[in-house]
């Protein structure tokens, strides 16, 4: 039997897919390859942009999760230069920590992506399919062939991809082929009693300077632990033949910064690593009968590595265009091209900045700068908060002088 939409991976842009059709009075199966809970190797950090995407979706979502136990309210983000200068950047003007409702959270992929599964499993609308690897995708006619090991058969008109950065389909079908230039390499660890974070929950990113332009980050948790790790892009992993494992533990150990903090910290984890195809280059994210969101579709934040948000936005938007085809009974490539023109129109100028923001971490002493005219510029600390929450820059961005009032105005 051949239904209409079948949505690959259990994530939250997955769910968030399924969730959106689900509103539109659209079912869907849902497929994931593993059973929950399970890990996702990533940063944790539920930032604004999460939040308001999700309250779009359905308000009970972010509402319930605030009393889940396995968060904690984070309130913004402190980006510290190579010059160790820090720039705090709230994720809202006002607010008290004590009584207000935070506007983004950290919480383990584990827990976060269970919770927001139990999401979909419970809605009439949405069938679900733990364990079910899927090993080929065969396209019949118009159809979609949907094979995996130990499960039946599926067939549907659309599918949606949304199985992460490894997606055979987006490399072999989509044509998403890794390019080192526009992908980030990451390793990820658990500590526990690390001292001195930031208040107020916010996520740290420290451009180390012997570590340019790598990043390494902070992001605390509940119970006292806390998400450390490093990331780099991979061509200059290459160029500079970098171990991030052994970078990650000699700068949490050598830098003057770091290892008072960590001296009596207890690594919780082996590290793991990652890897993230950053959305620097629009590349076509649709075509006959599929369109591909989230990490499947490289959308991660090329300055933040921010990837759930966009993966929600994307699922979001893509479950809109299929709504749309349903009504036209029309799946091709043409009738489909509106989801990338509304992905990069939501997206776009934002991905492009944030590469721009990138690429100044070749320049140590521009960074620096960056830093120091942000701490009195109100333009980029608003855009920097964009970044994280879901607030709409684009008539800004298409202003000719707002990159030079962006990065030099007073």
């Amino acid at each position: 039997m051949t239904q209409d939409v079948v949505v690959i991976g259990g994530g939250p842009g997955g769910v968030a897919t399924a969730l959106t059709l689900a509103k539109a009075n659209v079912p869907c199966t849902l497929v994931e390859k593993a059973s929950f809970p399970r890990d996702k190797i990533c940063g944790d950090a539920i930032s604004g942009k999460v939040v308001a995407t999700l309250n779009r979706i359905d308000p009970a979502i972010m509402d319930e999760f605030g009393g889940f136990p396995a968060q904690v309210g984070s309130w913004g983000v402190s980006f510290i230069a190579p010059n160790r200068k820090a720039l705090r950047v709230p994720f809202q003007r006002e607010y008290d920590a004590a009584t207000d409702t935070p506007p983004g959270f950290i919480s383990k992929r584990t827990d976060f992506d269970h919770f927001l599964w139990q999401r979909a499993k419970a809605h009439p609308l949405i069938a679900t399919r733990e364990e079910h690897e899927v090993t080929h995708l065969l396209r019949h006619g118009e159809h979609w062939i949907i094979r995996g090991k130990e499960q039946p058969d599926l067939s549907a008109r659309l599918v949606i991809i949304a199985n992460g950065a490894q997606s055979t389909f987006s490399r072999t079908i989509g044509g998403l082929e890794k390019d080192n230039r526009h992908y980030c390499a990451g390793i990820r660890t658990y500590w526990s009693g690390v001292k001195d974070m930031e208040a107020d929950n916010f996520i740290e990113l420290h451009f180390v300077k012997d570590f340019l332009p790598g990043y390494l980050w902070i992001f605390p948790l509940p119970n006292g632990q806390a998400n450390v790790g490093v990331g780099m892009r991979s061509d200059y992993i290459s160029k500079k033949k970098v171990n991030l494992k052994q970078e990650l533990m000699r700068i949490l150990r050598e830098d003057a910064a770091f290892k008072d903090c960590f001296a009596n910290a207890t690594l919780d984890d082996d590290p793991k690593g990652f890897g993230l195809p950053l959305g620097s280059t629009q590349r076509p994210i649709s075509g006959d009968g599929f369109m591909l969101i989230g990490d499947a579709a490289s959308l991660i934040d090329p300055f933040t590595g921010e990837g759930i948000g966009n993966a929600i936005i994307s699922g979001k938007v893509a479950a809109e265009v299929a709504v749309k085809a349903l009504e036209k009974q029309n799946f091709t490539h043409n009738a489909l091209q509106m989801y990338d023109k509304e992905v990069y129109r939501k997206l776009g100028r934002e991905l492009q900045l944030s590469y721009r923001l990138q690429q100044l971490v070749n320049y140590p002493w521009l960074f620096n700068l960056v830093v120091n005219k942000a701490n009195r510029n109100e333009t980029l600390q608003e855009t920097i908060s964009c970044m994280f929450e879901d607030l709409d820059m684009r008539q800004r961005l298409k202003q000719p002088g707002f990159y030079w009032k962006l990065l030099f105005g007073g």
